[in-house]
């Protein structure tokens, strides 16, 4: 009986994950005139592809574009910054306890909405003179980022043993020998989830992109996919149509460096 009542509630979390994702697929091969009819059921009654044919007409290549070329770039700067960060955080000693407040400052800036620095950080990248620009909105998405991937490296360097370190520095090896041949490599599945997971995020990302970005050549896919809602009505066809579109690159990056990222949680989230 435990076992059933097991199944029928598996099933059934199985099926509520899988309906929102059933009828994006079934709305956005419906025929333009079907979507808006009432009565109209989950699946469609005949498959068309008008809706990605309008999706493709416009600039959606360019903006794919953007928006891999912005969240990468995020990542990087992200992941890398943070590695240093996590690392000095926990092999150095600092006075007055410097690193539990750091820490705290990161958290707190992380638990912030973002809405609330949106206005002091418009106000600094209007005199940087970085509005309107790729490279501002790569430095914004720090905010978003950056403390997440501190507070997840923090974990996976933990986890690496102080003596293997100390022996490498037994042998020669200097600081960032012992950072390049010994550390990232051991770090190096825990870097790989935390990249993935900053990649999200920097994809997904789209306050800071609405106030920042004002040319609609520089968009990127959440600000584009919003314009299918407007005063007028929800082009539902090729709103559903860009929302698969635009998950396909993250669940394949995912589905590539699932081993990778499989590793990692089982290194640093013990």
């Amino acid at each position: 009986m435990n076992r059933f009542v097991h199944s029928v509630l598996v099933w059934l979390a199985v099926g509520l994950f899988l309906l929102p994702i059933i009828w994006m697929f079934g709305t956005a091969f419906k025929p333009p005139g079907e979507i808006l009819r009432s009565g109209a059921s989950l699946l469609p009654s005949q498959l068309s592809i008008e809706a990605f044919k309008a999706l493709w007409q416009g600039d959606f290549q360019i903006l794919i574009g953007n928006t891999v070329l912005i969240a990468l770039s995020a990542t990087m700067v992200s992941v890398i910054v943070a590695f240093f960060a996590a690392y000095a955080l926990v092999r150095y000693q600092f006075p007055a306890k410097l690193d539990n407040v750091f820490l705290l400052l990161v958290l707190v800036i992380k638990m912030m909405p973002p809405i609330v620095v949106a206005i002091p950080l418009y106000s600094l990248m209007n005199q940087l003179g970085l509005l309107n620009s790729k490279l501002g909105l790569i430095l914004a998405y720090q905010v978003y980022t950056l403390p997440f991937c501190i507070w997840m490296l923090l974990g996976f360097i933990r986890d690496i043993p102080l003596e293997i370190e100390e022996a490498g520095a037994m042998d020669g090896a200097h600081l960032f020998n012992r950072l390049a041949h010994i550390v990232f490599p051991l770090c190096a599945p825990g870097l790989v989830a935390t990249a993935i997971f900053a990649m999200i995020l920097g994809w997904n990302e789209f306050l800071f992109s609405l106030l920042f970005i004002h040319t609609p050549d520089k968009f990127t896919i959440p600000l584009f996919i919003s314009n299918f809602m407007t005063e007028d009505g929800t082009a539902w066809g090729e709103l559903m149509a860009a929302g698969i579109v635009s998950s396909l690159p993250m669940l394949a990056l995912a589905g590539y460096m699932q081993r990778y990222l499989l590793r990692g949680f089982s290194m640093g989230l013990k």
